[in-house]
């Protein structure tokens, strides 16, 4: 959730969400959002990888063989689903803080993690991931060209953001934020990116959408996938 790429960190977001490392897993600490939010990204997520590599979704290691990095990767929430899908797992953060509390929760999972921009890195990735991220940059383009740079030729990539909609300003921030079930001072709604925003940034860089969801809110059910996608959304993408 703590931001990278060239020129693209903003050091207060990154302090921001520092300071959140402690519970980061503490599914009812602050970010139990994110531990709601997760599982029904994963189910997004591995739909794609089946889709995109032919697996049959009955695997329990579609990413064998396979190297995967997570952008603004937090406290490893998704980084260690991925290594536990056989994937050889890099995590980037901007907070220090983040990446110490990632190393002390991993275990024996084969994850490396590291700190810092993504210009940082070398190399390519199969699977690149940046979910809930890209909305706490402050360059979005210089953002999505340094991902399309890290993607493999054949890679895929996911990303997920909130749109900006009235809807998602009222939920995220004015009862979320409000009400204390999402940490004060988490988003700009300002910053927030449409999805025809953020395909058109794709398209610029020969990307593809090649996969679209909404993530949605239903009573008696919480988030969903949906093809509501006035809260946020969720895109797979191929070069």
């Amino acid at each position: 959730m703590a931001k990278a790429s060239i020129g693209t960190i903003d050091p207060q977001e990154a302090e921001h969400f520092g300071r959140l490392a402690a519970e980061w897993w503490d599914p009812k600490g602050s970010s139990a959002m994110l531990h709601q939010l997760n599982p029904v990204r994963l189910r997004f997520i591995r739909d794609q990888i089946d889709a995109h590599w032919g697996g049959d979704g009955n695997g329990f290691r579609p990413l064998s063989g396979k190297s995967a990095l997570d952008v603004g990767c937090g406290a490893g929430l998704l980084c260690e689903p991925l290594a536990r899908l056989g994937g050889k797992v890099t995590g980037l953060d901007a907070a220090p803080e983040n990446i110490a509390a990632a190393i002390a929760h991993q275990g024996d999972l084969p994850i490396v993690y590291r700190c810092g921009e993504i210009a940082s890195l070398t190399g390519s990735f199969d699977l690149v991931t940046s979910l809930e991220v890209i909305e706490h940059v402050t360059d979005p383009a210089a953002f999505v060209a340094a991902l399309a740079a890290r993607m493999a030729k054949g890679g895929l990539m996911i990303l997920s953001t909130p749109n900006r909609t009235g809807f998602s300003k009222l939920a995220m921030i004015t009862l979320g934020e409000g009400l204390g079930r999402i940490p004060k001072g988490t988003h700009d709604w300002d910053k927030f990116i449409t999805p025809d925003e953020l395909e058109a940034l794709l398209t610029s860089h020969d990307l593809k959408i090649v996969a679209r969801t909404g993530i949605s809110y239903q009573p008696g059910r919480g988030l969903v996938l949906s093809s509501d996608e006035t809260l946020n959304y969720m895109l797979a993408i191929t070069g």
